[in-house]
């Protein structure tokens, strides 16, 4: 594994079990959830995940670790640097 330089980040895991639960880890913040799709703030960038009856079973953001359940369809990465600006919507940082 490659070893991080910064101290202060995490390292982001992703494990999918059979499309049904997600473990993660190097979470920073949720953003957004409801039954169809869940955004994060991850250290690798933006994480959108996307399914149908979404749950997040378990919230650690001091950890950085977050568990999801429910019919898991898709994960889409977007940057980050388009998207930290405070004070902006969730839209218009999604857009941008």
């Amino acid at each position: 594994m490659e070893e991080l330089t910064n101290v202060n980040k995490r390292a982001h895991k992703l494990i999918l079990n059979n499309r049904r639960t997600c473990n993660l880890t190097g979470v920073n913040d949720v953003l957004s959830f409801d039954e169809n799709e869940i955004i994060l703030e991850t250290e690798q960038g933006m994480l959108m995940i996307k399914g149908n009856e979404l749950h997040v079973n378990r919230l650690t953001l001091d950890k950085g670790e977050v568990d999801v359940d429910g019919r898991i369809d898709s994960f889409t990465y977007s940057e980050q640097s388009n998207m930290g600006a405070k004070g902006e919507s969730l839209l218009s940082r999604l857009f941008k």
